[in-house]
Order: C-alpha cells, then sequence, then structure tokens
C-alpha cells in the first residue's frame, strides 16, 4: 500500500521525470495532456509522458497523436508515467494499440543503507580506458532479462564493445560525465568490465539507470556493489533522494537489500514486439 508521505514522494518524482529530459538537452512538443521529449543532436532518445500539471486526462487520440509524431520522428514510440499518479493513462495506451510493462519503483531509505563498497567496484571518469565496455554491458545483460546465469560474457562484450556504436555512446556518456549530468560505476575484474550503471542528478535527486551485468558473471553481487559506488557517489555529492524502476519483483528484492524500498509502480508502454519487427523489416 502507497503511504501519504510516498504520495508526497512520488510528485517529487514526477516534477524529476520531467526536468531530467529538458536538462539532458531534449526539447519539449506540447500535446496538451502529454509531453513529447526529443533529444536534441547526439544522445538517446527520451519518451512521452503526461504533462507537468495538467489535470484533463489524455485520451485514446491524445495517445495516437503522439505516436503519429513519433514515428515521424523516427523515435521509439515509448510512453513512461508513475501509475499512482495518472492512473487512467494505461486505458488509454493500451486502447491506442501499445503494450505496458509494470516495474517497481523504488526509493532509498537513507537510514537502512547498508552495503559496504565492494572491492572491484569503481567510479568510472570520461577519460576512463573501460568506460566504452562499461556503456556496453548493460546492451547484453538486458537483452537476457533477469538474474539466471546466462550465456553472454566477455567473448560477447569484446565483440560488442568493437561496434562503431559503442564508441559514439561512449563519447555522447563521457560529455554527461565531464558536465555532472552522469555519473558510471563499474565492477571490473581484471580488464574485464562485468557489471555497470549510472545516476542521473537533477538537483538533489538522483535516478540509479542502467545496472546490467554480463550474464555469464550474475549472481555474485556485482549489481549490488555497482549501484551502492552508485548510491554513494550521489548522496557525496549532495543527492538526497536516490530512486530507480527495478526490472521486475525478483531484481526489486536484490535492490531492497540495499536499502530501497518500494513506494509505487513504473509504467512503460510500447509496441507490441510483433509491431516493432514489422516496422523493422519495412525500414530494411
Amino acid at each position: 500500500m502507497t503511504s501519504r508521505d510516498d504520495l508526497a514522494g512520488l510528485d517529487g518524482l514526477e516534477r524529476y521525470y520531467d526536468t531530467a529530459p529538458r536538462t539532458g538537452g531534449a526539447r519539449a512538443e506540447d500535446f496538451g495532456p502529454l509531453t513529447l521529449f526529443v533529444q536534441e543532436g547526439d544522445g538517446w532518445p527520451y519518451y512521452a509522458r503526461p504533462s507537468l500539471g495538467h489535470a484533463p486526462a489524455a485520451s485514446v487520440a491524445d495517445v495516437a497523436r503522439v505516436r503519429a509524431r513519433q514515428r515521424e520522428l523516427g523515435v521509439p514510440e515509448a510512453f513512461e508515467w508513475v501509475a499512482e499518479n495518472t492512473p487512467s493513462l494505461r486505458a488509454a495506451v493500451e486502447g491506442a494499440g501499445l503494450h505496458v510493462h509494470a516495474h517497481p519503483l523504488m526509493v532509498l531509505d537513507l537510514d537502512q543503507v547498508h552495503v559496504p563498497p565492494h572491492p572491484e567496484v569503481r567510479m568510472l571518469d570520461a577519460e576512463d580506458p573501460l568506460l566504452r565496455a562499461a556503456v556496453t554491458v548493460p546492451m547484453l545483460a538486458f537483452a537476457a532479462p533477469g538474474t539466471a546465469l546466462g550465456e553472454a560474457g566477455p567473448a560477447e562484450l569484446a565483440a560488442a564493445t568493437a561496434d562503431p556504436a559503442s564508441g559514439a555512446r561512449r563519447a555522447r556518456v563521457a560529455r554527461r560525465i565531464g558536465s555532472g549530468l552522469s555519473g558510471v560505476a563499474a565492477a571490473v575484474r581484471g580488464d574485464v568490465v562485468l557489471c555497470s550503471g549510472q545516476y542521473i542528478p537533477v538537483g538533489t535527486t538522483a535516478e540509479v539507470v542502467g545496472v546490467g551485468t554480463l550474464p555469464a558473471a550474475r549472481r555474485q553481487g556485482l549489481a549490488q556493489g555497482v549501484t551502492a559506488a552508485l548510491v554513494a557517489d550521489a548522496l557525496a555529492r549532495g543527492v538526497r533522494t536516490v530512486f530507480l524502476s527495478a526490472g521486475d519483483e525478483d531484481v526489486a528484492r536484490l535492490y531492497g537489500r540495499i536499502g530501497f524500498r518500494r513506494v509505487g509502480t513504473a509504467l512503460i508502454a510500447e509496441p507490441p514486439q510483433e509491431e516493432v519487427a514489422e516496422a523493422e523489416q519495412a525500414a530494411e
């Protein structure tokens, strides 16, 4: 059950979600009850979400208009929002043909942080030679979601890191680190990055994002160690609210051991996989 204090905290997260894309270089396009954030220049694509402070609920037609604009721009047809803040949006996006994923939304309890530093985890600066591998690891991790051991390991990471696209990602994240817009931590064994993640600070609030472990290196406490390092660095920089969206309930339990507690549900909507596949084939 979500408490009154949690609801107040969710209002703060709502402001964060509206502000973070703007500080990250995105422009906001107004669609009434919805706002579409569009990345300017080089950078990861953003999402559409409920407009901050807009009372009327979004309709199926509103969602369809945003989807049409996303297709026009060639960006992902993605919507993200907090279920407790905008409960009616789910019916609208599903009515417009999107599939909704639910993720536990968790906030760090500052009185319950109890994970010691991991000896293989460190923060990376913008010039670190392992940064390219660090921004590539989550791609392999999220391609095989969950907490079970998998096949992808150092060999697959080396191949993925050689892709020119990983160089562009590295340059983008390096700029964000240099500008104070991101912090990156990695678990390193020898010269191999086994796990990595980031946090994105906006004022005194930060979101932990993209924590992923090479599937072959799972179940060694590396994700907890990376998250703990990100939390420690964020708090040292004056952040007072740290939150994240867990992949599923199993992952949420792992974060609970660090000191995060569930305060709500983050919803992400996107086209069904078969629709995405059809669009990719049409583009070839």
